[in-house]
């Protein structure tokens, strides 16, 4: 049965209405259809950080050299006019808008540090920049943000087990307070590691593909989201949009090992979005 549509949102929630109330019948046809739907929702809701992976690769192919407008500005201005898009055409809610902003600016004071540290550089001029790090950097965190916050709608997530907010805050504080600390004290992040097991090992996430609500273990969803965020970041550091330590002469595949930073940034994000998603239950499913 389909559900009222929310105005706060564009056609796309009524398209999406539309094809969660379509009964393609059972068998194979069912698991086809609710395979090409998961596709699209998922498409959907990496729409932000698509658009900046295909203007990265385009960009770093194709910007002609000698150009009156840098390359990474005119990223920055092209990011600026897509949040601008999906707010106006309300692929966002101003609410998830106000959390992703915030992780942009947590993102963006990260980036400062890390590449003062030499963690990281950015090779390319601009105008658009704060020390060392070019502007659009920030919207790449506010990426991740961004489709955390709209999976968690467009899945109707529910979570049983889920732990204390309050804990999941501290956890969240130890994870940022390490990037920066770790520089000059010890590495907490194998603790914050097993911290993250304690907390969320008994966590299930329901989501919604169709019309039934399926669950997996939640700490298995952060790892494909990190996992997935990994795949991207290899195609952006491809693109020369940032250059890791050895990729300067020639580019190479990111080092496994970002894999478990990418999990502990995106927990970050992850509690950030509860401000403004419901952690709801799973009323009435078989937990």
């Amino acid at each position: 049965m389909s559900r009222p549509s929310d105005t706060r949102h564009s056609r796309f929630q009524q398209f999406r209405q539309r094809l969660e109330a379509f009964d393609p019948g059972t068998g194979w046809r069912l698991w086809f259809y609710e395979f090409l739907l998961f596709g699209f929702k998922q498409a959907w809701a990496c729409l932000f950080g698509a658009l900046l992976l295909f203007l990265l690769l385009v960009t770093h192919l194709f910007y002609p050299d000698g150009a009156g407008l840098h390359r990474y500005d005119f990223l920055t201005i092209a990011a600026i006019g897509i949040q601008a898009a999906m707010l106006l055409f309300r692929l966002e809610t101003w609410d998830e808008a106000k959390v992703i902003l915030i992780f942009h600016i947590v993102g963006t004071v990260m980036e400062l540090f890390k590449t003062a540290a030499g963690s990281w550089v950015y090779p390319e001029d601009s105008l658009l920049h704060i020390g060392a790090v070019p502007l659009f950097s920030g919207f790449m965190y506010a990426a991740v943000g961004s489709y955390i916050a709209r999976v968690w709608r467009i899945f109707d997530f529910r979570y049983a087990n889920y732990p204390s907010k309050w804990a999941t805050w501290l956890l969240a504080i130890a994870i940022y307070v390490n990037f920066f600390a770790h520089h000059w004290t010890v590495d907490i992040r194998l603790g914050l590691f097993a911290l993250t097991a304690i907390l969320f090992w008994r966590t299930r996430i329901y989501f919604r593909n169709w019309r039934e609500h399926r669950w997996m273990p939640l700490l298995l969803g952060f790892g494909l989201v990190a996992l997935f965020i990994w795949f991207a970041e290899n195609i952006a550091t491809f693109a020369d949009a940032w250059n890791y330590p050895g990729q300067e002469d020639g580019w190479e595949m990111v080092h496994i090992s970002k894999l478990g930073s990418w999990y502990l940034l995106m927990l970050i994000s992850f509690v950030l979005v509860s401000l403004v998603q419901p952690v709801r239950e799973p009323d009435g499913l078989d937990q």
